[in-house]
Formats: C-alpha cells, structure tokens, sequence
C-alpha cells in the first residue's frame, strides 16, 4: 500500500515543495502559511488598537520655532515661511481638538490647503523636505506629473495616498493625520481658460480626480500605488484630517498678474515709483484669480484657500544660499574633500562668480548646484589617492573648468 505524501492544508504544498511542515491533530501547516498568519493577525490587532476618535498625543513647536528651525536650511522667503509654519501648527491643533470636539458637540475647525507659487528653483520643495524633518506625522512628497485621469496610461490620483501609506508603513490611522506636498501642481493646469471639447486626461481630468481628495472623503488606495484594478485589495482612507500643501513655479503667471494690476498704465497722476515696485515683485500680489486664469479649475482653487508665494532670488541670496544654510552647497563641498583627508578653501571672488553664472543661466538656486559640479568634478576626479592634503580653488581655476564644460550651452538668449 502506498504511503501517503504529506500536504500543507492551507495552501496545498507537498512536503518536499517545503522546509518545514509542522504537524496538527488532523492537519498540517508549512511555513510560509505561518509566516503569513503572523502578518495577519499583527495587522489586525494594530487596527483593533486604533479605536475611531481616540486621543493621541501630539507636540509640535510653535509657528514661531518652526520658521526658526526653516531659517536654518532656506535663506529668505520669510512670508512663504510664515504661511507654512502657521498651516502646520494648525493642523496639529485641528487633529487634537477633533477627538474633544465629536465628544462635546463644539465647533469643528476646517483644514487650509496651500498653495505656493514661485519660480524654479527659489525653495518650494526644500521648504516641504525641511518642515518634515520636525514634524511627528507623516509627511509624503509627490510629483503631480504622473498623474493622469483613470482609465488612461499613468497613475491614479488615488497613488498620492499610496505614498502616504509607505511613509508610515501602512498604519491607516496615522495616514489620516498626515500631510501630503503635491509639488508641480501647475503642471496639471488645463491649456487656457476655456474649458476643452476635447478629453485633458492629464490636465483638467486630474484637477477633478483631486477635488474629492482635498475636500475630504473615504477613497479606496491601491497599496503599491500605480493603477487600480478589480482583483486589487484596496485600503480605505479618509482624507479629511489629511493637509495637502502644493508648489509651483507657474510660469508665465507674472504676465497674468502684471496685466490685472495695471503695470503699464500711462498719464500724469500715474505713480512711477508704485509701479515699478509692483513690476520687480509681481509674484507677491497672486491671488486665485491669477491661479485661475493660469489654468487650474474653480473647484480645485475653492479647496486651496491660502495662496503664497516665494520672491524671485538676487544675487545675495544666492551667495547667502552658498554659505549660510546648515546643508549650504560650500559646506557639503569641504566634507566632500574632508572625507579624503583634503582641506578645501575657496576665494570669496570665486563666489561671486558661481552667483553671477546662476544668474546668467536663469536656474535659481538648483543652477548653483549644476555650477559646482562643473568647476569641482576634475578635481574631485583626481585628487581622491593622491598624497595632496590641500586644495585652494581660485578665479583662474574656476573660469577654466566652467567655460569647458557643457552648461554653457544652458545659456538663456
């Protein structure tokens, strides 16, 4: 009589498909059943742990502190700053008291979503990069470019979620008290006022897949993200504790903002000096008409009631970005070449020459990036197993590797 061949009752593997098959009164179980039931049932008590509207501690600074803390790591932008430090700090405020207002009965706080207008380059993301180094929730950075409206090539809005989840390794619950930096929201802005005839699969279409995002509402995440599809398991998600802060440079706008304000008027009583302050900082006075114009739906601007913005950088904030910041681009140089045992020390004209290119180049403070590698790449090519413990970069040095390198094919006409 044969002998019978053992089997996993859960998932029907034969004992040599196997390492281990632990035995039972009638039944066997293999460990990769038993790896997967501990996942469960972890899961499971995490979400029974979380009970619907139960307290959670939380501290933050207060906006004050946290516009300190971004002084640190971004130079200027104080209003940007102000607006960012404010929205966090209420949104802490809003989570706490919402567990004591379900139980009271008292007035429920509303969130402000931000939008931050500004040009490349003058600090958008590195304020979000920076904020969440201090915040104690999670805190997710997306791309609005690959976003296009379900049913087509790209990925669901809902995968701006799913980013969140992997942040905070799929606890739910804090997910729903997190806050999410949408960065190239301009990139989404439908082609011109009008609404089209035509489908905007990856403008207009994904402004409407947003709404119900910002406005608040229970929306079915895929977990890995991508696209959805029926045979997916999909997490439920509330949005409406959920900040959602966006960036853009949104360029062109001035013109949009320039013509509402009038710039270009003529005539006696005209105040010269008015205007050509108006003309040098354009960007201060956007407002969600500007927005609108631009090419982002009604509906979307009415759930992204605060609008700032971020000043156009001159050359001494360039050269404080150089030097100042607790990550400047000097710094990170001179550990660079410290790390190899080489003291770096650079001419203060040497500077000046790296802001006047990024100023030339139009690339704000990302160019002053792109100038440093073409002036330090050969020697850091070089040096590294070399017996020199020094290096002392100069004017002749530095113009002789920028004019050979390929950035100066950049060069805006």
């Amino acid at each position: 009589m044969a002998k019978t061949q053992l089997i996993c009752s859960f998932c029907g593997r034969k004992r040599d498909e196997v390492k281990i098959l632990i035995a039972g009164l009638e039944s066997h179980i293999c460990e990769n059943c038993v790896e997967h039931a501990r996942e469960i049932i972890e899961q499971e008590i995490n979400v029974k742990d979380v009970k619907p509207g139960a307290d959670f501690n939380l501290s933050v600074k207060k906006p004050v502190e946290i516009k300190k803390f971004l002084d640190d790591y971004v130079i200027e932008q104080n209003e940007a700053k102000k607006v960012l430090a404010v929205a966090v700090y209420n949104h802490f405020k809003r989570l706490q008291h919402k567990s004591i207002s379900a139980k009271t009965n008292e007035v429920e706080i509303e969130k402000s979503n931000i939008v931050m207008v500004g040009e490349t380059g003058t600090g958008k993301t590195l304020l979000a990069k920076s904020i969440a180094k201090i915040l104690n929730v999670p805190f997710a950075i997306v791309d609005a470019t690959v976003f296009t409206e379900a049913g087509y090539v790209g990925e669901d809005v809902e995968s701006i979620l799913s980013r969140l989840l992997q942040v905070c390794n799929y606890d739910v619950a804090a997910a729903e008290r997190g806050i999410v930096y949408i960065d190239e929201i301009d990139k989404i802005a439908r082609k011109g006022d009008n609404p089209s005839i035509t489908r905007d699969v990856s403008g207009e279409g994904v402004q409407q897949g947003l709404l119900k995002l910002l406005e608040g509402a229970d929306v079915l995440v895929p977990p890995q993200g991508g696209r959805k599809h029926p045979e997916q398991k999909l997490i439920k998600i509330n949005t409406q504790n959920i900040l959602f802060i966006c960036g853009g440079a949104f360029n062109g706008i001035d013109k949009l903002i320039a013509r509402r304000m009038q710039t270009n008027t003529i005539g006696f009583n005209v105040d010269k000096e008015h205007q050509e302050a108006v003309k040098n900082n354009l960007l201060s006075y956007v407002n969600s008409s500007d927005l609108k114009k631009f090419g982002l739906i009604p509906e979307l601007l009415g759930r992204l009631p605060v609008v700032t913005y971020l000043n156009p950088l001159d050359s001494s904030t360039l050269r404080s970005i150089l030097t100042e910041p607790k990550n400047a681009l000097v710094k990170q140089y001179k550990k660079l070449f410290e790390l190899e045992g080489i003291t770096l020390t650079i001419e203060p004209a040497v500077l000046d020459f790296m802001v006047e290119k990024a100023l030339e180049f139009s690339l704000g403070a990302r160019g002053l990036r792109s100038i440093c590698e073409s002036i330090f790449t050969d020697a850091m090519f070089e040096l590294p197993g070399t017996n020199q413990k020094a290096f002392n970069l100069d004017m002749e040095y530095s113009k002789r590797k920028f004019d050979s390198s390929k950035i100066t094919l950049l060069k805006v006409a």
